[in-house]
Formats: C-alpha cells, sequence, structure tokens
C-alpha cells in the first residue's frame, strides 16, 4: 500500500495554510495605524517651525540710512541723510549746506536745529529757523525726499505721521496755478505742487518782463519761490527792490492756496 494516500495530502495542505495565515499575523504589527498616525503628525510641526522664521526678518527693512535729492539755494545746494531704525528716524545729518562767507555761520546756527527738529517731528513738518530761510526750505525739500525714498524702500513707517488719515490718495501731489495778479509793471501768476497738504514747490509761470522788469524778475522770482516753500503758506517777505512783483506774487499765491484748499 502506498504511503501517499489521499488523506495525508489534504492534511499537509491544511498544514501549510494555516502557517501561511500564522506567518502574515506575525508581520502585521509592523503597519500599525498608530505608527502611521505619528508619521503623518511630523508635517504640520514643520510647517509651524517655516511660518515663524520670516516673521523674525520683519523689522530689517525698516532699518538703514536714506540719503535725499539735493535741494539747491540761492546760497548753495542742501542735502540731508537720515538714518532709520525701527521705521522711526533715528538721526538726521546735512551732508552739504551752504558755506562761505556769512553763509558758514548760519549753516553752523541752523543745521544742529533742524537735525534735532527732523529727529522730534519725525516728519518734514518742520519750523524753519530764523535767519537761515533759506537753507532750512532747502532741507526740509530734501529731508521729506528722504523720507518719500524710506517709504518706498518699505523702510518709512517714520514718514507715516506726515501723511494725512485716509490713505494714499489724499497724499498725492497735485498742482494748481492761482489767479493772474495784475501789477503796475505786467502780470503775475504763481503755480504750486501740493503734496500731503504742503507746498513742495511754487513757480512764477507769469512775471514782469521786458528792460529792468527782466532783471527784477530774474532776481526776485526765485527768492520767492523758495521763501513759499520755506514758509507753506502766502505769508512771505517782499523781496527788496521788486515790491511789486513781489506783491503780485504773493497774491497769486494766496488764490492757488485756496484752490488747493490750504
Amino acid at each position: 500500500m502506498k504511503k501517499s494516500h489521499p488523506i495525508r495530502r489534504v492534511v499537509l495542505a491544511t498544514a501549510a495554510t494555516v502557517s501561511g495565515i500564522v506567518l502574515l499575523l506575525s508581520l502585521k504589527p509592523a503597519s500599525d495605524p498608530a505608527s502611521a498616525s505619528a508619521a503623518g503628525g511630523a508635517a504640520p510641526q514643520q510647517s509651524a517651525a517655516a511660518q515663524e522664521s520670516p516673521q523674525g526678518g520683519a523689522s530689517d527693512a525698516q532699518s538703514g540710512s536714506v540719503t535725499g535729492d539735493v535741494v539747491k539755494t540761492q546760497y548753495g545746494p542742501v542735502q540731508v541723510r537720515i538714518t532709520m531704525s525701527g521705521g522711526k528716524i533715528t538721526k538726521a545729518e546735512a551732508v552739504q549746506a551752504p558755506s562761505g562767507g556769512t553763509s558758514d555761520q548760519k549753516t553752523e546756527l541752523a543745521v544742529p536745529r533742524l537735525n534735532r527738529a527732523a529727529v522730534t517731528a519725525q516728519s518734514a513738518d518742520i519750523d524753519a529757523v530764523s535767519g537761515a530761510t533759506y537753507t532750512s526750505g532747502g532741507y526740509k525739500q530734501s529731508l521729506q525726499s528722504a523720507l518719500d525714498k524710506a517709504r518706498a524702500a518699505g523702510g518709512g513707517a517714520a514718514a507715516t505721521p506726515s501723511s494725512p488719515p485716509g490713505g494714499g490718495a489724499a497724499a498725492q501731489a497735485k498742482t494748481v496755478t492761482g489767479e493772474v495778479a495784475k501789477t503796475q509793471y505786467g502780470p503775475v501768476q504763481v503755480r504750486i505742487t501740493v503734496s500731503g497738504g504742503k507746498i513742495t514747490k511754487s513757480e512764477a509761470v507769469q512775471a514782469p518782463s521786458g528792460g529792468r522788469s527782466s532783471e527784477v524778475t530774474n532776481d526776485a522770482v526765485p527768492k520767492l519761490d523758495q521763501e513759499a516753500v520755506a514758509a507753506g503758506s502766502a505769508d512771505i517777505d517782499a523781496v527788496s527792490g521788486a515790491t511789486y512783483t513781489s506783491g503780485g506774487y504773493k497774491e497769486s499765491l494766496q488764490s492757488a492756496l485756496d484752490k488747493a484748499g490750504g
């Protein structure tokens, strides 16, 4: 009788099947849901850490030095450089200022005061130093240009206090031309540029001309233009030897300010 009986084959096959099932069961814990969950939880922690890193460098863009544009005055160029930290002006200095003769004395008197005023005001809204009107006017213009550059670079938080509430639209520059003022020697008409409620530029688009009038105009108008910017109003002094031109200039300037809402 042969030993390879059908019943024996069945028993052997059953034993092999049971052994395979036991083997599979012994391997199952390696794919435990808890371990899969732990692996999946690591990613959110990395994301949170990654979100924190950009915040750490946010203040860097609000620090550094910015140099304003050179402003030409009757007595020489004026240029201001500001140092900012955390979005605030920490230092202001004139890298160019009028020099020579009496200009040296005026510069030594005015510039330190203007530097301190810029840091205190945190804007270009500072008072002119008595006796140094032209230097003060040039200083304010260059300071404002430095603040504008800082704002454009993303580090101009210090310039914000001088900006009117309501957003950038109200702070945009606009140009207004005053009424023609008739004088004994000819018409005078003034055009101003206003930004942030301040006069940033003033110019005579009409002024007496011909003969002696041309000489008077060439001498007086640049002075009146600078006075208007420095004063921020029509309350400016007449230029000696150009009384009529000065009077017409002030009249047209005031009408331009009225139109601009200033």
